[in-house]
């Protein structure tokens, strides 16, 4: 799988009756690839995987990849238990997923080899890539990460912890089993904050939570930072710290907000669902405040 440019984590839309709306979920997909996503990531932290049913994480994988029609990858979630994570893996290939991105098993605390063996034993329960992702529960050594390396369908590491030290070890030991083919992503929580020390220990692709609401800030800044615009630098002072301080005011908000966005902006999306909390009235203000903030940074107003 090659990505180029900014990973896309779409919502999960849902219509008035609690159900997955397909509708707007394509126009959802169908715009973020427009604005230049370099992959789709369906059916993951941001489209609450965690809150989908079977039935449903089939249907938004297969939808997105409907719409997303060969532009770019497509990289499904799976996680949770290893019957979970495997029975979501072969629906991701089912549907037609370019790949799947493993997330943690949930409330299991596990030495290294515990969690290498549950990567390995989904990544050969079903022919597809695998992209590991490193967060809650699921922390690795950089040996650990060696041994990831040698599983042929193991193609990558995407990095929700943000220890910059491990993670240049952890950028090393792949390295010297597979070279420059495994591929790493900083996925931590609006990662535009930590992209250049991210990228100083290897670690280029970024996902944006805010591409999800705001594409265009989020590419304005992207193309910024790798020009070497003052731009950047703004949008991350005047939009990216603002935001966020904003979203660290309540647990779930890194979602919610997101979704809160996607509303403001015009697109049915929905509310988020239990455990997860919609943002209250005055957070959705200061959020409304804030996209118009970046937007207008981008118009140069």
């Amino acid at each position: 799988m090659n990505f180029d440019g900014i990973l896309f984590f779409p919502l999960t839309p849902f219509d008035s009756a609690g159900g997955v709306n397909e509708e707007v979920l394509a126009e959802h997909v169908s715009s973020g690839v427009e604005h230049g996503a370099g992959g789709v990531f369906a059916a993951c932290g941001t489209g609450e995987i965690h809150a989908l049913s079977a039935a449903e994480h089939a249907a938004v994988v297969r939808r997105s990849v409907e719409v997303t029609a060969g532009r770019v990858p497509v990289v499904a979630g799976a996680g949770g238990s290893v019957g979970t994570a495997i029975e979501q893996a072969h629906a991701a290939k089912r549907a037609g997923a370019d790949g799947i991105l493993l997330l943690p098993p949930y409330l299991v605390a596990a030495p290294q080899r515990g969690l290498v063996e549950y990567v390995r034993t989904v990544a050969s329960a079903v022919d597809i890539p695998v992209v590991v992702y490193q967060r809650g529960s699921m922390v690795f050594t950089a040996d650990s990460v060696a041994e990831l390396a040698g599983i042929p369908s193991v193609v990558g590491f995407k990095d929700g912890v943000g220890d910059l030290g491990s993670m240049h070890q952890i950028v090393l030991a792949a390295r010297r089993v597979r070279g420059e083919e495994f591929t790493f992503f900083n996925g931590l929580p609006t990662a535009e904050l930590t992209v250049a020390a991210s990228r100083g220990v290897g670690v280029p692709l970024y996902s944006s939570a805010a591409f999800a609401f705001v594409p265009e800030v989020a590419n304005a800044f992207y193309t910024a930072f790798h020009a070497g615009d003052a731009l950047a630098d703004t949008l991350m002072r005047e939009f990216f710290d603002p935001l966020v301080r904003l979203r660290d005011r309540v647990p779930g908000y890194a979602v919610s907000l997101v979704k809160a966005g996607a509303r403001l902006r015009g697109m049915d999306v929905g509310g988020v669902r239990a455990p997860l909390v919609d943002p209250t009235s005055q957070d959705e203000a200061d959020l409304a405040e804030l996209i118009e903030t970046g937007l207008s940074l981008v118009k140069g107003e």
